[in-house]
């Protein structure tokens, strides 16, 4: 570091009263380009290529990098709020080209919105990682303000200059870090594949936190691959399941964009069956349909030219892995042709998990791709496997996986990211005459969030857009007394284990018979469209040495007791179910009860459906436990450590690879609401706000009256007094029927 640098540090923490930082806090500032997507006041949509800068929580939009233009003034700007939403929307066609697109949108009031597009999967990935940890700072700064209750945001940056209300949130910051290689990758029809990527946090891979319902064995090598097949009777069903798993020394992101790219000339390398691929429809940024044709000569056994139609659904989970889904389909606009015989491929998913390498600078990735095929076909042919497998179909598929480990072998310049991440050591400080005290003054009602204005945006490219920032420049910040109050409990918890229930006061008696929902309780396994209580062995939590040695532990029992179970149906979704008078925490029994835990899992379709849980504890929730604080905390922190964990006991095994079965933190998945009041806390879980979770929930209902799943709910605990964590509240569903929802009144 230069002594201009040091001097200049020494004479800004002179004047450190507000908000004292420290190395550990310094910012990092993201940035690269982006297309800004938009429809104008006259409704013409618009794509304008911008580099954007994240610095802290402050967004700024420029036409050009300001790093090369240092005078430029940003076009727009805005600020990140605690209750900005990061919803990533797949692939989007942008100026003739396939580009990766991302929504934000603040859960508070979603009239304020905005778009950008990246040019791949990973630069999506690195963009919503840094947004979210933009989100997490000004959740911070609402905790660490001294003066709570007013905070006035100066709208203004300059590079070249300070402001002296933007200094709270231009600190020191630690390193400056680009994403993406530049504007001439976004202006290419397709991006370019390749990169680095950086183990993070997102991609470490974990244990399974529900029991793997399949068991596999291994029944030959090939190609480098191995072939599983599932390890149970021929005779028990005719749907039988094949696997091939290989190692590729890739990025999950550039593997995942290979296997979705319908470039004829890069599918022609690895891919001997579907190589010849044309996109029918794309449905939305994570699902499409594509028309195939098949060359016969590669299966020497078949003469005629064969095609076929596939749709494809893809999704990527919170710890980096995705799951692509191909099922056989019909589409109207490639009806069967003549010469050719209309085959049906077999329903298949691919999988792709980023594996732990030693040296953080080597990308490497697990690859699995799992096929059905019918029981009495497999039996046919591992009885001939040496003399006609390598001629199937199946083979053909099952043989990707080895393609494309030979693929990325012969072209290692693919193998690396062209979204790699760019770190410069560039030390900055804000002028030492700013001041670090909020502001005293007139406020406006709202936060601002990221991309998000009142303004027409057809005025975009205006360098007006300054002005009419900076008239909204103060905000207030709602519900602080909340996070004040929640940080005061969070630092007043000893390290030793503190009971989440208050023993201080006597239990109280639940008798299950004064609790009735419509979704009855059912008394055995083979009961149907019922509740019941999991089975052993049940979930996988974290122990009390997880941050040691990341090792998970059987859940237990429940801590609160399951009363009853509401399925729901209505025309709109239905929300804040506690206050309705007929529903349990209404109810005499339910108000005798010392706290009372209502999960509304709101189901988008038509009608729309909820899925409400009621749980209750016989004593007073503990206020200085992890419960509650995030009984009596704030929706940030609710967001962050609400946690689910499924699993998908019997059903479609399709159903089951779609579902998971790793625990995934819903408030940052999907848009809750939460609604604390007298002796219960409703968490409305939003199941529609999120275009993944949307589809594998439609996938889910198509089969729901031959699934038995079962749900787990946890505060997720990251901190080593709060560990080990316990399973919050259990159920399981048998079978439901969608007919037999009762209408909500």
């Amino acid at each position: 570091m230069s002594s201009g640098s040091k001097g200049s540090e020494d004479h800004v923490s002179k004047g450190a009263a507000a908000i004292a930082t420290s190395p550990s806090d310094r910012e990092v500032q993201y940035s690269g380009w982006v297309y800004h997507l938009g429809v104008n006041s006259i409704g013409r949509e618009y794509f304008h290529l911008r580099f954007l800068c994240l610095r802290g929580n402050l967004v700024l939009m420029y036409k050009r990098d300001p790093h090369d233009d240092p005078g430029i003034k940003p076009i727009r700007k805005g600020f990140v709020s605690h209750s900005l939403m990061i919803e990533e929307l797949g692939r989007k066609e942008v100026n003739s080209g396939e580009f990766f697109a991302i929504r934000f949108y603040n859960r508070l009031d979603e009239m304020k919105k905005g778009e950008i597009a990246c040019a791949t999967a990973g630069e999506a990935r690195k963009w919503m990682e840094a947004f979210d940890q933009a989100k997490q700072l000004a959740a911070n700064d609402i905790l660490k303000a001294s003066h709570w209750r007013k905070l006035s945001i100066d709208s203004e940056l300059n590079f070249e200059g300070h402001r002296p209300r933007v200094r709270q949130y231009a600190r020191d910051l630690k390193r400056l870090i680009r994403i993406g290689k530049g504007p001439e990758t976004l202006l290419q029809k397709t991006s370019e594949l390749g990169g680095h990527l950086k183990a993070d946090r997102y991609l470490e891979g974990e244990e399974e936190d529900a029991m793997e319902a399949h068991k596999w064995r291994c029944v030959c090598t090939t190609n480098g691959i191995r072939v599983f097949e599932e390890a149970k009777d021929l005779k028990s069903g005719k749907d039988f399941l094949l696997k091939s798993v290989g190692v590729i020394d890739a990025s999950v992101d550039t593997v995942f964009e290979v296997i979705l790219s319908l470039d004829r000339h890069k599918r022609y390398e690895w891919d001997m069956f579907t190589g010849d691929l044309e996109l029918l429809e794309s449905v939305d940024g994570h699902y499409d349909v594509v028309y195939g044709i098949y060359d016969p000569k590669l299966l020497t056994w078949s003469s005629s030219r064969k095609d076929f139609v596939f749709s494809r659904q893809w999704f990527r989970g919170q710890d980096g892995e995705y799951t692509i889904l191909q099922f056989p389909a019909v589409h109207k606009k490639q009806p069967p042709r003549p010469g050719y015989q209309r085959i049906n491929l077999n329903p298949s998913i691919w999988e792709i998990r980023k594996l732990k390498t030693a040296d953080s600078a080597t990308s490497k990735c697990l690859v699995t791709r799992i096929l059905e095929v019918h029981s009495t076909i497999w039996d046919r042919l591992k009885k001939r496997y040496t003399s006609h497998f390598e001629k199937t179909i199946p083979y053909a598929l099952l043989c990707q996986v080895g393609g494309l480990r030979e693929y990325f072998v012969a072209n290692p310049s693919l193998a690396l990211d062209s979204s790699s991440t760019v770190e410069h050591s560039n030390i900055f400080y804000a002028s030492s005459t700013a001041s670090l005290e909020p502001v005293d003054s007139e406020i406006n009602d709202e936060f601002y969030d990221a991309i998000a204005f009142d303004g027409p945006l057809e005025d975009e490219d205006s360098e007006s857009d300054d002005e009419e920032f900076s008239k909204a420049g103060k905000v207030k910040l709602k519900n602080v007394s909340w996070a004040i109050a929640s940080l005061a409990l969070m630092k007043s918890a000893e390290t030793g284990e503190i009971n989440e229930l208050d023993t201080t006061y006597p239990p109280v008696t639940i008798n299950p018979s004064q609790f009735h929902g419509s979704l009855l309780q059912g008394k055995g396994e083979a009961d149907t469209n019922c509740w019941t209580k999991p089975s052993e062995p049940g979930f996988m939590i974290r122990g009390k040495s997880y941050l040691k040695d990341c090792s998970k532990v059987p859940g237990g029992d429940p801590l609160l007791k399951l009363l009853a179970v509401d399925w729901l149906s209505a025309e709109t979704s239905i929300d804040k179910v506690a206050h309705h008078p007929n529903r349990l925490v209404q109810s005499e029994g339910g108000k005798k009860l010392p706290f009372i835990l209502v999960i509304n899992l709101e189901i988008p379709a038509k009608p729309f459906y909820s899925l409400v849980l009621y749980y209750g504890a016989e004593r007073p929730i503990n206020k200085q436990s992890l419960l509650g604080r995030f009984v009596e905390g704030s929706d940030v922190f609710r967001d962050s450590r609400f946690k689910l964990i499924p699993s998908i006991v019997e059903g479609y095994w399709m159903v089951k690879r779609a579902v998971g079965t790793k625990a995934c933190l819903l408030g940052k998945a999907v848009t809750c609401r939460y609604l604390r009041e007298d002796n219960f806390l409703e968490i409305d879980v939003d199941i529609g706000s999120s275009s993944v979770a949307r589809h594998i929930m439609g996938l889910v209902l198509g089969y729901v009256t031959g699934i038995v799943v079962d749900l787990a709910i946890l505060i997720e605990a990251k901190e080593e007094n709060e560990l080990p964590e316990f399973i919050l509240g259990a159920v399981r569903l048998n079978r439901l029927r969608l007919d037999s929802a009762v209408p909500n009144p």
